[in-house]
């Protein structure tokens, strides 16, 4: 099938606009349509940028479908996923009438390992909760075809039983399982390696081709084409699986396994009993060392601490102990060889993170309340995904509604190592000249003010009076959102939404529920977040969303740049910035029929030179510093807001 014939599917003589109701032709997207369908046909390399509601799922998904080809598409998270095929891919299949098999596949912890909840069942546990959740989990197993744990939707995803019925790649016994053949895992496999189209998430597909196994990798080589959805996060979290990590969990869920299956082997737990209580020990001594030291920094700041250090040191002795035992031990059963496999795998990595001193690798550590990981992540991903991409022979499409950096795509293609992608951007159908307005207030102190936070409350203020709520605050840190909560809290008509104080999906179900209420944000309120129609009118932003300079993978790149002739600050802070910039802003028009207000804070975007990188990255909106432009859009509906600059 042609580009053409591709395009015409969407158009307005094509089948959806006689069968999907309220579908409207739009000739942006026609346009990416047919670009991925020539990048699919010539196993081309793509970005298209295509701005919110250009109907970018459907320009993919038609030419994936129509295409004959074995295509994989990838998401930004399950619930995206989830959306994906149970929702969208169904529609677009049946207008097609397209006989393409489709399949849904995630990473193996989201499904029921049916060994594990028989090891847990005959464990037992002392703790009611957990007994009561293993419980459901047993009746529901007994009736679950696909095994994920979504459909378990009363059991908390952070719960601590599902470690217990969920495998690893490290603990799975593969075929040697006495389960195999009802393996959920298996079979969500098994119809992943017979479709022609394949719903994934980025966190899955990093995790195999960076060869971390989920349980996916055999399928990558016979995919003609992949198709990343939300692809402007693909750089993190490339970092994230190209590293090499060990975490307290993993060595404390290690110990636990390791009993576990010596139950079944004479005189196996009396031997191990000792080196799992030392682990655990040692694990805890390590985490209490850390409370002196910054939540994340560099691995020299470990070195440096001789508690942390000689703890340290401990844990690699008796890791390496413990795997020298279970190299025995694993000759007497399969579920002890595997592991001994994990034991010897993570003492190696704990050896390597410790000792290895490599120019391009940066080491680090990170801590949590009740656990800590040490990595080593490589400087440069660009290397890796080429590599990634290049054993695929396949057509890559990237897309998203934030790739570009005032229209140019060049520092996206270099994080991933793209070179002369074809390139697309298509604007949104949206008309933001009359449908928004952005307001940057005047009187702002520099960001670093220590009474920042109050004055952005004060200048906000009027704009919440006139627009009745209805807003999202997004902040850059968790101590301005804090901070923010604590002036708006009992002296605000409207009801107040705080990240923290419930999930997030409630958080939102309530926001909308309420009408006018104002709902304070961060991280990742920034983007997935799709609040169409008068409940959400506002959308304020308090400062650039500049990366955190503390981190210790950035500081190490930007030095890294700086050697190499490049201005980091330029060349990847305020890019990056940029980026989460536009993810923020796409918060406040989701629909043809949405108005609204953007509020930028920041006094930076009109005091530095940089500022106008940022503004011409945005949608076209006309901008104002006069609050009564603001209490005028929202006074009338008129075609016009009123603009002041």
């Amino acid at each position: 099938m042609t580009e053409l014939e591709v395009a015409a599917i969407l158009g307005a003589e094509g089948p959806f606009a006689r069968e999907v109701p309220g579908f409207a032709p739009r000739e942006a997207q026609q346009r990416m349509a047919s670009a991925v369908a020539g990048a699919i046909a010539e196993r081309d390399v793509l970005i298209a940028e295509a701005g919110t509601g250009t109907g970018k799922t459907f320009a993919y998904l038609v030419p994936a479908l129509m295409s004959g080809r074995k295509v994989i598409v990838s998401t930004g998270t399950k619930a995206l996923q989830d959306q994906l095929f149970f929702r969208d891919l169904p529609r677009v299949h049946a207008v097609l009438g397209s006989r393409a098999r489709v399949s849904l596949l995630k990473g193996r912890a989201n499904y029921l390992c049916l060994y594990r909840l028989d090891q847990a069942v005959r464990e037992g546990n002392p703790d009611r909760q957990l007994v009561s959740q293993l419980s459901a989990i047993r009746a529901w197993s007994a009736r679950t075809r696909r095994g994920d744990r979504m459909e378990m939707v009363d059991i908390p995803e952070d719960s601590a039983v599902w470690p217990r019925v969920t495998s690893t790649p490290e603990n799975c016994l593969g075929s040697e399982c006495p389960f195999f053949e009802d393996c959920h895992v298996v079979k969500a496999r098994r119809e992943a390696m017979e479709a022609d189209v394949v719903v994934v998430n980025h966190h899955l597909l990093m995790a195999d081709l960076a060869l971390k196994q989920e349980g996916f990798g055999e399928i990558l080589p016979g995919a003609d084409a992949f198709i990343l959805d939300e692809a402007h996060q693909i750089p993190e979290l490339a970092g994230q699986f190209f590293s090499q990590s060990v975490s307290a969990r993993q060595l404390v869920d290690l110990g636990q396994d390791a009993l576990a299956e010596a139950q079944g082997v004479t005189g196996a737990t009396s031997q191990l009993l000792e080196p799992v209580e030392a682990i655990q020990d040692l694990v805890k001594r390590l985490r209490l060392a850390m409370d002196a030291l910054p939540p994340r920094g560099p691995f020299g700041a470990l070195d440096r601490d001789p508690v942390v250090h000689g703890t340290l040191l401990e844990l690699r002795d008796v890791m390496a102990a413990m795997a020298d035992l279970l190299a025995a031990l694993g000759e007497r059963s399969r579920g002890l060889a595997n592991v001994h496999e994990r034991a010897q795998m993570l003492s190696l990595r704990l050896d390597r993170i410790a000792e290895e001193h490599s120019a391009s690798d940066v080491r680090w550590y990170e801590t949590w309340p009740r656990g800590f990981a040490l990595h080593a992540t490589p400087l440069d991903l660009a290397a890796p995904l080429r590599a990634m991409r290049m054993s695929t022979d396949a057509a890559w499409i990237h897309t998203s509604a934030t790739l570009s950096i005032a229209g140019d795509f060049g520092h996206f293609a270099r994080q991933l190592g793209l070179e002369d992608p074809r390139t697309l951007h298509v604007e949104s159908p949206f008309d933001y000249q009359r449908q928004a307005l952005a307001y940057l207030p005047v009187n702002l102190p520099d960001p670093a003010a220590r009474d920042y936070t109050d004055r952005v409350v004060d200048a906000i203020r009027p704009v919440l009076d006139a627009s009745d709520g209805r807003a999202f605050l997004l902040f850059t840190s968790h101590r301005a959102l804090r901070r923010a909560a604590e002036l708006l809290e009992g002296r605000v008509p409207w009801p107040l939404f705080v990240q923290g104080s419930a999930p997030r999906h409630r958080l939102l179900e309530e926001f909308r529920a309420s009408g006018r209420g104002v709902l304070l944000g961060a991280a990742s309120f920034w983007e997935g977040v799709d609040v169409a129609g008068e409940a959400l009118s506002v959308v304020v932003i308090d400062k650039l969303p500049f990366a955190m300079p503390d981190d210790p993978v950035l500081q190490a790149r930007l030095e890294a740049l700086e050697e190499a002739g490049i201005n980091p600050f330029m060349g990847w802070q305020v890019p990056t910035a940029v980026i989460a910039l536009k993810q923020g802003v796409g918060r406040l028009i989701r629909d043809v029929h949405d108005r609204g207000v953007l509020v930028l804070c920041d006094p930076r975007l009109s005091t530095k030179g940089y500022g106008r990188l940022f503004l011409a990255s945005l949608p076209p909106m006309p901008r104002t510093r006069e609050l009564s432009d603001v209490v005028g859009f929202f006074a009338s509906d008129a075609e016009s807001p009123p603009v002041s600059v």
